[in-house]
This record gives C-alpha cells, sequence and structure tokens, in this order.
C-alpha cells in the first residue's frame, strides 16, 4: 500500500482527479483487506461508507464503544466520528472532481489523499494492534 500511496501523491500535481479516484479506490481497497484478514464479511455492493462501518466495528472503533472514564473520551470519539465520516466526504468529493468529473486545484487532492493515508494508517495500525493481542485463531 505504501507504493500507492506514494503515487497517488506524486498524481496530485500531475493529476489531481486521478489523485482523488485513486485515494478513494485505495480507502476501499484497504477496508476490504482488513476485512478479508478479520474475517468479517462484506458483499461487492458494498459501497465505501459500508465498509468503513463495518470496519470500524471490527476493529471496535465504534465512538460509543470508548469508555466514559478515558481520559479526553470526548475527544477520542468526535475523531473516531470525524474518521468514519472523512471516507464520505471522500467518496462526495471523487464523485465532483474524479476522474471525468470536473476540475480541482492540486492543494483540493493534497487535502484528499492524505486524508485518505490518515485513515489508512489509523486502521492498518490498529488491525496490527488488534491481531497482536487476540489469541490466535
Amino acid at each position: 500500500m505504501a507504493k500507492q500511496i506514494e503515487r497517488r501523491e506524486y498524481a496530485v500535481d500531475s493529476d489531481p482527479e486521478l489523485a482523488i479516484g485513486t485515494a478513494k479506490e485505495l480507502v476501499k481497497s484497504c477496508c476490504k483487506s482488513i476485512l478479508t484478514k478479520r474475517e468479517t464479511p462484506f458483499t461487492k455492493a458494498d459501497d465505501l461508507g459500508n465498509l468503513t462501518k463495518k470496519v470500524t466495528k471490527a476493529l471496535q472503533l465504534v465512538p460509543d464503544g470508548v469508555s466514559e472514564v478515558a481520559k479526553d473520551a470526548e475527544n477520542i470519539k468526535n475523531i473516531l466520528r470525524n474518521l468514519s465520516q472523512l471516507t464520505s466526504n471522500l467518496t462526495q468529493l471523487r464523485g465532483l472532481y474524479g476522474t471525468g468529473h470536473g476540475k480541482v486545484q492540486p492543494r483540493h487532492a493534497r487535502l484528499a489523499v492524505a486524508a485518505a493515508v490518515a485513515f489508512i494508517d489509523f486502521v492498518s495500525e490498529t488491525h496490527r494492534y488488534r491481531e497482536a493481542s487476540e489469541p490466535q485463531r
């Protein structure tokens, strides 16, 4: 995935529409990969929103699951909500400005790619953490 992320970041200036579209697809691939590794079912009909919900549930990232006794629990909940909302916004942005959908400036594409990378980094790291702390299947 690191190689694909690097390609997206390079495309930001040369082809921002492509960068946005592929950032969304990379997030989708990440979700499917994690769900597959966690043996969580999904279908071809699942859109990015559904895949994100399944990943957050599988990784126990659902904001309601954050304990009130955790330090700064409300801030953590807000960040997790925003993380899930990010993929929805990425889908909408891709629909407006992705390949064949209109023109966008490189700075907007850079924002979309950076948001996708933040999501991918967080869920991938969380998956690895959960995998290491779970008993072997």
